[in-house]
This record gives C-alpha cells, structure tokens and sequence, in this order.
C-alpha cells in the first residue's frame, strides 16, 4: 500500500521560488570582477534568474544540454545556477584551474551547447575557443561597457542576454531525479571524469547540510563560500545558503587574506568556507595586520585534513570554531561534518582538538565504512585503518558516460585510508597513493605534515614517499618557511619527535620556496615524488 501524500519533486528552481517567498529582502552582496561591490536582494536575484531562463529558451538551450561556466562566486554564477538547472538543462562548473588540455577534454567530452565566461578567462578562452566544436555561443559576464578588446573569438555580453526579457517565469515541473548539474574530478591521474548530479540530490544535500548536524545555518546567518563556485559547487552552499534563508557573500576572484577580512569585517559575516590553504593565508594577513576576525565565527574548512595549527591559532587567537568538513566531487561534495558539539564547554581540549582534526560524522543520509585488502569491514574503534567507502542519497552511483558502475556492492571507494571511533567520527589516515610504506608499514603523511605545521618556522609542509633500498620507502619532508625564517632541521626533527613515531621522523628536510597544488587546492605530489625519487638512492 503506497501513502497518500503529494507527489512534489524536489527540483533546483523550488529553492530559489521558496527563498525569494520567504526571504525576499536578504542581501546577496558580490566582489564583482569590473572591481566594485555588488549588492541586491534574493527578490532581485529571482527576477534575473527568470530573465535569463527566457534568454536561454531563446538560445534553443533544451532538456538535458549542458551549459559551462568558467566563472568565479558572483551573483551572475549564482543566477546561472538556478536558471540553468531550473529549465531542465544541465549546469557544467568547469574549473579553470587545471591544465588547457584538461578543460578541452573537458569542455568536449561533455558537449557543452554554451559557455559562460568571466573576463578574468578571456586570454585563456583565446587559446581554447577554437577547439571546442560542441560549443555554439560565448556569452561574457558582463555588459557592453566592460566588453574585452583583446578577445580573439566571437562572444556575446551576460547583460545584454536579459536586456527586455520578463522578470517571471513559468518553471517547469519533472522528474527530480532529471540531472541538475555536471563537475569533473581534478584529474591528477588520467582524465577527469564527470559526476552528474540529479535535482534530488543536490536538494538532499543541500537540506541535510543545513541542519545542526551538519553546518547549522539559518536566517540568521551571513555565509561567504570562499571555495570556488567551480569546484563541486562550492560545497553546496549556493543552494544551501537560500534554503537557510542566509545573507550570501561571494567573493569573486579577490582571494587573498586582506580582501577576504575586509568582506568578513563589512558584511558581518559569521560562517565561511575554505580550504586549509586559504585559512593559513588569511591568519597570516590578520597577524601581520593585527585584526581579528568577529568572535564567534565558524570557519568551515575542507579539501584536505585540517592541521592543528591552524585549529589552534583560530581558537586562541581569533575564539573561533573550525568546523571540518569531509567529501568529494563524487559525494556532492559534503559527506561528514565535524559540527560544534552540545557539550563543548565541558570537553577538554585534546578532545576538542579530536574532533577538530577529524572529517567529521556523517549527516543523516550518509553511511560511512572502512574494509580491509579483502574487502571485510572493521571495527569502529579508532585504531584500525581501512579503505573508505561511503554510499548515500547524493553519492555517485557511475561516473557520467561510463560503462559501468563506480561502486563495490552498493558502495562507493573514496581513495582513502581512514579510521572511524565509536562515536562513528572519521579521520582520514592518508590518500591510498600517498601513504608512505615502510618496512611493510604505514606512515600517515598528513599526520607527519600536520605535525610539522605546528613548527613556529614552517608555513606549508609536503610528505612524500621516496624509494629507499631498504625501507622500501621513507618520507621526505618538504616545507616552505615562514618569512626570514632559516632551515633548521635539527629543530623540527626535534619538534617532530614529541609528536610522531620515532620510526615516522623524515629522514631528510628540505626547503622549497613554494609547493604545487592540484586545481582544487591540494598538494600535488605526483611531480614531488618524480622530482625527489632518486633523493635517497645512496642510503641504507
């Protein structure tokens, strides 16, 4: 016997109709690329929206196309989320970040009909253009008056597309499961590969992000997304941020530590997201400058394990709360959250820290599991480490245009080495490529690297493994040093071993001036290993 309940799907555009009816005078307030702050109202954001829904109608965008953006977190991103996905057609956030060859392959192998591009990306575009025959219009972000002289193919401007057209529109109904947006995986190893996102799941995910459990937001909020708006939709929170009936701050391209405190401090923001990279930049923005950020604040940090440093100062220094986060493209992108909890008056600080430094707990809707090499679950007592396997509502079941299905037995392999304790929190033990073996044993490299964090000299620190005679594999520590600062190995390595394993110290410390990073952000130690494999060859 089947309920009797209304059969109402759960679709993109139903966020945005709710928030402008609920909250139709809560600011959007956006760092433009022309410069300039810009600030309107959900009311105005839904007007837009609906204007460019009836300019994409008439660029012939139907069911199922996929629309690319290479754009920063701006109010014209935010309405091309929501007309895109609203008129059934698909939202394809591509990330300029990664190689040219990457986003052709990219851009090509999803067919995109259109593409959206903001005029930080024009000289990249003037490279690309010509190379993608799927793509039949360029449409620039912005109006006539800011229109590039120096672009080398044909475009139209953003805000001649919605010059004249209504400012309602009829939203069609369907089926939620209908796809809603597209991202691709960074890539590092192969081609990228898409993940596309039904109207389902990117509600269920936003919905479940809200809740205390999860980021704790409401009306009474202001949410900056520093994470980009391409890199698995900001970790949801254009969507999640509507359905809290939150103030939104976008920060366009403008990254660095001081203009982030200056949209902090002005638009009284009380919960941003990032990752560790970002959060370190600013810290050091803010003690060179001797600000602090507005007491209270939550800092939602995911990407990479948050390192205790950065728990640290943020607490002491700045009494706010990091809030780790824990997912990937493939898991929408929040998977666990490491939320602030009810009893965290009374919790000692090793515990705080435990929680802090974890991935979190899985919301509901999320399942969680570790398993052995033979593919057997393990016990949730914090010390066992297994591969990582999640499954849930918004988890991906099969990559876009694959044969077959990504999972094993229902269950999806994130790539992770992790422990979960019995209170069922994640902590994520090491990527399975780049845990360091040794001796037929395992060393974390971002224990090693966080632990190397908490080192007053050093800024950034890299672990990798190095092919050893007799170790098989030893680590390799690489740091970047605090500025004026010198190398001093035997300090670190001293201040190392009141934190790790005797048997976990590097065997050598390098200092490099900076260190790559993958297109979202993370450390990227395909080319360290290359360019350090033979660094121990002559030891024993």
């Amino acid at each position: 016997m089947l309920g009797n309940m209304m059969q109402q799907q759960l679709l993109v555009s139903s966020i945005l109709r709710q928030a402008t009816a609920l909250s139709p005078n809560v600011e959007i307030v956006s760092r433009r690329i022309e410069g300039d702050i810009h600030r309107y109202t959900y009311r105005d954001c839904y007007r837009r929206t609906a204007q460019l829904a009836h300019a994409l109608r008439a660029l012939d965008v139907q069911t199922g196309d996929r629309v690319a953006t290479l754009a920063w977190n701006t109010y014209r991103h935010l309405e091309l989320y929501y007309a895109v996905s609203g008129i059934g057609a698909i939202i394809h956030t591509v990330n300029p970040r990664l190689f040219g060859d990457q986003i052709q392959y990219i851009v090509n192998h999803a067919e995109n009909k259109i593409l959206f591009v903001d005029l930080t990306f024009v000289s990249l575009l003037n490279d690309l253009a010509a190379h993608l025959p799927t793509v039949s219009k360029i449409i620039l972000l912005c109006d006539q008056a800011h229109a590039p002289t120096d672009a080398k193919f044909k475009f139209e401007c953003y805000e001649s597309l919605l010059d004249n057209q209504p400012r309602d529109y009829d939203w069609p109904q369907f089926d939620e499961n209908t796809a809603a947006g597209l991202c691709y995986t960074s890539g590092t190893t192969g081609n990228p590969k898409g993940v596309l996102y039904s109207h389902r799941s990117t509600v269920m995910h936003a919905l479940c992000s809200t809740t205390a459990n999860g980021l704790n937001l409401s009306r009474k909020d202001t949410v900056m997304p520093i994470v980009s708006m391409y890199h698995a939709c900001a970790w949801g929170l254009p969507y999640s941020a509507l359905i809290a009936g939150a103030k939104l701050v976008l920060p366009g391209a403008k990254l660095d530590g001081e203009s982030l405190v200056e949209l902090i401090e002005n638009e009284a923001v009380n919960f941003a997201a990032g990752v560790p990279t970002v959060w370190l930049t600013t810290l050091q923005y803010l003690d060179k400058a001797h600000k602090k950020l507005p007491p209270d604040m939550v800092i939602g940090c995911g990407g990479a394990a948050p390192p205790l440093a950065l728990v640290e100062a943020l607490r002491d220094k700045h009494q706010a709360y990091l809030l780790p986060l824990w997912g990937m493209t493939e898991t929408s992108p929040i998977a666990t959250f490491g939320s602030k909890p009810s009893n965290i008056h009374s919790l000692s600080i090793d515990a705080l820290n435990s929680i802090q430094i974890s991935a979190g707990r899985p919301v509901f809707g999320i399942e969680t599991e570790i398993f052995d090499e033979d593919d057997r679950p393990l016990p949730h007592d914090g010390q066992r480490s297994g591969q990582l396997r999640v499954r849930g509502p918004w988890v991906v079941e099969r990559y876009f245009r694959a044969d077959a299905d990504a999972t094993i037995d229902g269950w999806f392999d994130t790539g992770d080495v992790a422990t979960i304790d019995a209170d069922n929190y994640v902590r994520i033990v090491d990527r399975k490529k780049d845990v360091v073996k040794s001796g037929g044993e395992w060393i974390s490299s971002i224990e090693l690297e966080n632990a190397a964090l908490s080192h007053p000299d050093v800024f950034e620190a890299c672990v990798v493994g190095v092919p050893h005679k007799k170790w098989d594999e030893r680590p390799l520590l690489l740091v970047v040093l605090e500025d004026g600062r010198a190398l001093d190995k035997a300090s670190i390595t001293q201040h190392l071993s009141t934190r790790v394993a005797k048997w976990w110290l590097p065997d050598d410390i390098v200092a490099v001036d900076a260190l790559p990073h993958t297109a979202t952000g993370k450390l990227h130690k395909v080319p360290l290993r290359e360019r350090y494999r033979e660094h121990y060859q002559d030891r024993d």
